[in-house]
């Protein structure tokens, strides 16, 4: 036992005297290996003080070899200034030189003129003071006959001229005109459909005419208020009818009361359903309608708004005819003649297309089409040819393309073919009275009568106040003066009617 305990002991004592020497030891190695890392950390940084001080030396000198040439350079370029400098200043004051003799030259020319102009004033008063004396007429007299012979001269030359060019221009151009037309109206196929103001929607029986009346009235004071329109239960078997002056609002409306009829259930919360999905499905075939409209002329690209807007005159009429099939008639008219004169034919279709766009907003925006539509093709864009277009074809402006002026034709041919405006009598009738009173209002005329529906105004003269050439210059002033004051589709024709009688008597 004791054995054995000393040599427990024996063994720690061990231990604890070689953890220490073990100790002893790793301290040793640590100094050793920090003193070796000192001496490397000394040779690197001598060997980077080194570096530094090569860097710095050469980079010195690689500055003073850039700073000399650099300094040569800005020394070469200044000397090529100063002579050029100088080259210019001593062109300056040659031209200054220059400049000051013909100063000279032109006030000895001046005061020579103006020595001169006295002379001949002085000249002239002795003439005029002979003339006088010779004529027994003052200088005032003399001149006011001058000019009233003068007046009479130009006149008659200028009406004589006039009527010469304007026979030459009728003779030259009265072929190819027909020529134009002839090919445009061969292709001339638009379909005409008259609209009216009322759609008729038969019934099953006479009980659903109650049912779309409803109790004390509901459901037909409903229908009236959500879809703005006229509906009117008259004494026709199985039949309403639909009333408004908007074909939009009138088409929801057809539309809103077949679809009630056929479900069967008519009653005001299932009437504001109805309308409300339908008016969006409308909407979203107005935009249909419009893209269709667009590719089928063959037009690439159009701000979305006008697309919309196009869609939208299928709802729109003027005179009875329905807008986006005139505007079609037009567009693809314009594309025809244009095409014969050698203009664009996209952008003549283009601008036919977009001629009349302001009508699909003269409900909502205050103003004449022309102007509505002008501001919002300019705002979005559209080229000049279309807005030219837009204040050409009702005269706001001259047509100054061809492309414009196909659209003016086009325009004209659309509106005044038989048939396809209807206008009620009593604007008729004042257009008519208008022409006659503008053509009555002129000197020299008797009696005008407007024939041909008005498309044509026969002007009797007083052949002793107006002679040939002056008939002339009459039928272009009156033609002006429609133009200018009255409005209405196609075109008007004046015709100038001179006769002179004369009689003799043998006794």
């Amino acid at each position: 036992m004791e054995d054995a305990i000393i040599i427990l002991l024996t063994a720690t004592i061990s231990g604890i005297v070689g953890f220490f020497i073990a100790k002893k030891i790793n301290s040793a190695s640590f100094d050793i290996y920090l003193e070796q890392a000192k001496a490397k950390a000394k040779v690197i940084e001598l060997e980077a003080e080194n570096l530094l001080k090569d860097a710095t030396i050469n980079a010195k000198k690689e500055f003073e070899i850039e700073f000399k040439e650099s300094k040569r350079i800005i020394e070469k370029k200044e000397k090529e200034i100063n002579y050029h400098l100088e080259l210019e200043l001593e062109n300056i004051k040659k031209e200054k030189q220059e400049t000051l003799e013909s100063k000279s030259k032109i006030d000895a020319l001046r005061k020579g003129l103006e020595f001169q102009e006295r002379d001949y004033q002085k000249k002239l008063d002795k003439l005029i003071k002979v003339l006088e004396n010779v004529s027994g007429l003052t200088k005032e007299e003399a001149k006011e006959i001058m000019i009233e012979l003068v007046k009479d001269e130009s006149r008659d030359i200028t009406a004589s001229i006039f009527r010469k060019v304007y026979k030459e221009a009728q003779t030259n151009s009265k072929k190819e005109i027909q020529n134009i037309l002839s090919h445009a109206v061969t292709r001339y196929a638009g379909e005409f459909a008259a609209e009216r103001l009322t759609n008729n929607i038969s019934l099953k029986d006479e009980e659903t005419k109650g049912k779309i009346i409803g109790k004390e009235g509901r459901n037909i004071k409903t229908l009236e208020m959500c879809l703005g329109v006229d509906i009117i239960i008259g004494d026709i078997p199985n039949t309403i009818t639909v009333s408004s002056f908007n074909l939009y609002r009138r088409a929801i409306a057809t539309k809103v009361i077949e679809e009630l009829i056929e479900d069967g259930r008519i009653q005001p919360a299932r009437i504001e359903e109805v309308y409300t999905r339908l008016k969006s499905e409308f909407d979203a075939g107005i935009l249909k309608e419009g893209e269709n409209t667009i590719l089928e002329l063959g037009i690439k690209k159009m701000h979305p708004e006008l697309i919309e807007l196009i869609g939208r005159l299928r709802y729109r009429a003027s005179y009875g005819q329905n807008a986006l099939a005139h505007t079609l008639e037009v567009s693809n008219l314009a594309g025809l003649i244009a095409a014969q004169l050698g203009g664009d034919t996209v952008k003549a279709r283009r601008a036919g297309l977009l001629h009349d766009i302001g009508k699909a907003l003269t409900h909502e925006v205050k103003g004449s089409h022309v102007d509505i539509g002008a501001d919002l093709c300019k705002k979005l864009g559209e080229p000049e040819e279309v807005i030219n277009a837009i204040y050409a074809h009702h005269g706001h402006e001259e047509a100054n393309s061809i492309e414009s002026a196909a659209v003016c034709a086009a325009d004209a041919l659309s509106a005044a073919r038989p048939g396809a405006r209807r206008e009620v009598l009593e604007s008729f009738l004042k257009r008519v009275e208008e022409i006659e009173e503008i053509a009555n209002s002129n000197i020299g005329v008797i009696n005008a009568y407007a024939i041909n529906a008005g498309r044509e105004i026969r002007v009797i003269v007083n052949a002793k106040l107006v002679n040939d050439d002056e008939s002339i210059l009459l039928a272009t002033k009156i033609a002006q003066n429609i133009e200018d004051k009255v409005q209405y589709p196609g075109e008007i024709k004046v015709n100038v009617i001179r006769e002179l009688r004369a009689s003799g008597y043998a006794r």
